[in-house]
């Protein structure tokens, strides 16, 4: 593959996966706002809990045979038909699991309903795991577009039924059903954009290579799940099902938008870097690539949610008249953190792409580590409201450790040099600093400091700061150009 062809398939995966989770994010925020309006805070907790362990469980699913899939060189249909009964008896396994914990979940955490809730959850795992080879062959082939389709049309299937669920008083069930709904319309899609018909045919040997590195690949995977759960779980023990939901809120907003965009460049980059492995200079265009996209899209907008979080979260409140004030600094905390997560993150994709996914994993185990033995003296310390920014607090504070440990890497192996992975951010940083003066500036004027109008300014102040980087954008792009 030629530097032309990876930077084009780079930005045309970009373009369809970027535009596909702008739809959906929108979609999910949207839905989820008016879903918390008919919902109180406990059963949104319970739900956030059901929904997180439901998140580790499914990361079981295929057992890290889809990145085995996209890296592979080539495979067979007998190969296929294999895997797919490897993945379904997988999938059956762990969702049979859950189930027989789900009392033991129900009686650590003091909640109600727990084990009918897991029944939803098992449920999902076939559907997933069935959809698993045709998601996987879409990205293998660089199907972007099919790859957005899909994932736009579950998010709003899923979203559908979630708010439905609400408006007719469903509570704690519109959360889980959505959940499950979402393997509905992704396994739907999957067959949509990508027939695959299982034979009866199963032969472990055929597939050995693939588990193999399916398992190496999944234990990266699952500890990554963990590690972007380990928060609920222990927050939950910790201070609450109405503190969970508290939380759940300030970093849905904070997080979810980051790493949406996030995960686009990492499955855009991944197969991108697979490809490109063996030529440094292309792997290093595409990191470079992959940076300048996050700090260009997260920064601007991290920056804008945390300047409006106050006013926001102050006009929230949940079926019973209860506001989520007390979201407020937890996400401006988040906000910083999510742009140093996504930067951190990028290290994934590129160690499973030239085929490390041993340190992929360690990598993960070290973040979960961290992440986990923060929180936990968080909560073992830190009570009351001010427990929510203990724990939002340890998200900041781990990425400076992981980032030092992805630069020395580069730095080692690739040759990049931590001045060099700065300059991606400096743009993106002045139109921060830009949106800072704006708001502050605004806010010295008659109604500045009026709820909406802090809400609005914070806005106007995101949408010039985008405007300005698209035209630094284009400018660069003609000076590359001639």
């Amino acid at each position: 593959m030629s530097e032309d062809d990876h930077k084009r398939h780079l930005g045309r995966g970009f373009n369809w996966l970027g535009g596909a989770a702008i739809i959906a994010k929108v979609t999910d925020f949207v839905t989820i706002i008016a879903v918390l309006l008919y919902l109180s805070k406990v059963q949104v907790g319970i739900g956030s809990l059901v929904l997180s362990i439901g998140m580790v469980v499914e990361a079981f699913d295929g057992l890290g045979t889809s990145e085995a899939l996209v890296q592979a060189k080539d495979t067979s249909e007998r190969q296929l038909q294999s895997l797919f009964w490897f993945i379904m008896a997988a999938a059956l396994l762990v969702g049979g699991v859950a189930v027989a914990l789900s009392p033991a979940v129900g009686w650590i955490y003091g909640m109600a309903g727990i084990p009918l809730y897991f029944l939803a959850l098992a449920a999902k795992q076939p559907l997933v795991g069935a959809a698993v080879i045709p998601l996987a062959l879409l990205n293998r082939e660089l199907k972007y577009e099919k790859i957005a389709t899909v994932n736009v049309g579950a998010t709003f299937g899923a979203a559908m039924v979630r708010l439905a669920i609400a408006v007719l008083g469903g509570g704690t069930w519109a959360l889980v059903g959505g959940y499950f709904a979402s393997g509905v319309f992704i396994l739907a899609g999957a067959l949509w954009a990508r027939p695959f018909k299982p034979g009866w045919h199963f032969s472990f040997p055929e597939i050995k290579p693939l588990v193999s590195f399916g398992l190496r690949s999944a234990s990266a995977n699952i500890f990554e799940q963990i590690f972007k759960n380990i928060d609920y779980l222990l927050v939950g023990w910790f201070y609450g099902a109405a503190s969970l939901a508290v939380y759940r809120v300030a970093f849905d907003m904070a997080m979810e938008p980051a790493m949406a965009v996030g995960t686009i460049i990492n499955r855009t980059a991944l197969p991108v870097f697979a490809k490109v492995a063996a030529a440094p200079g292309q792997l290093r265009d595409a990191l470079f690539w992959a940076l300048q996209r996050l700090a260009t899209l997260v920064a601007p907008l991290m920056a804008g949610l945390g300047l409006m979080a106050v006013p926001l979260m102050g006009l929230l409140h949940d079926s019973q008249g209860h506001s989520y004030a007390a979201a407020a600094l937890p996400l401006q905390i988040l906000a910083a953190a999510a742009v140093l997560r996504i930067a951190s993150q990028l290290i994934t994709p590129l160690l499973m792409g030239t085929g490390q996914p041993g340190k992929a994993a360690g990598l993960s185990f070290a973040t979960l580590t961290l992440l986990g033995g923060f929180i936990l003296l968080a909560g073992l310390t830190v009570r009351g409201p001010v427990g929510l920014i203990a724990v939002a607090a340890a998200w900041l504070g781990i990425y400076p450790l992981l980032l030092g440990w992805s630069v020395n890497y580069l730095r080692r192996v690739w040759q990049i040099s931590p001045l060099a992975l700065l300059k991606p951010f400096v743009t993106p940083g002045l139109a921060v600093a830009f949106m800072v003066a704006f708001t502050l500036g605004a806010r010295t004027l008659p109604f500045g400091n009026d709820a909406v109008t802090r809400i609005a300014v914070a806005a106007v102040a995101t949408g010039l700061a985008y405007g300005g980087l698209v035209l630094w954008g284009r400018r660069v792009a003609q000076k590359g150009s001639t």
